[in-house]
């Protein structure tokens, strides 16, 4: 059975973050395990996670806020990859980036969409 967020491209786009920060984050020091590792994981699932919820809310405010928490998520997970960089010097692979900035301009685009239409 289909569930409302299999057909948003931006939940697709959010899950094949989340699988790129895991794979990031496992090249981090031994020390960041249950620091920046483990932050950074729980920001990227959490996009995906929110969408989804947000989808089955069933109510466009309901959707919105959840919408505008995955967008929050992600900006922490964007504030966590640079803290990465510049206290471990980890090359971020290019992928990375551009996989981030593609999901919060689908997320914006898709709460521009929600807020058009309840109005």
């Amino acid at each position: 059975m289909k569930r409302p967020h299999h057909q948003l491209r931006v939940w697709n786009e959010a899950l094949e973050l989340a699988a790129q920060v895991y794979a990031y984050t496992a090249g981090l020091p031994e020390q960041e395990r249950f620091g920046l590792q483990s932050q950074m994981r729980r920001a990227a699932v959490s996009v995906p996670s929110n969408i989804a919820e947000g989808a089955a809310r069933g109510t466009t405010p309901d959707y919105l806020r959840m919408l505008r928490i995955a967008r929050g998520s992600l900006a922490e997970l964007e504030t966590q990859l640079r803290l990465c960089q510049q206290l471990h010097g980890l090359d971020c692979p290019e992928q990375l980036p551009e996989s981030l900035d593609s999901v919060f301009l689908k997320l914006n685009s898709l709460i521009k969409t929600l807020q058009e239409k309840s109005k």
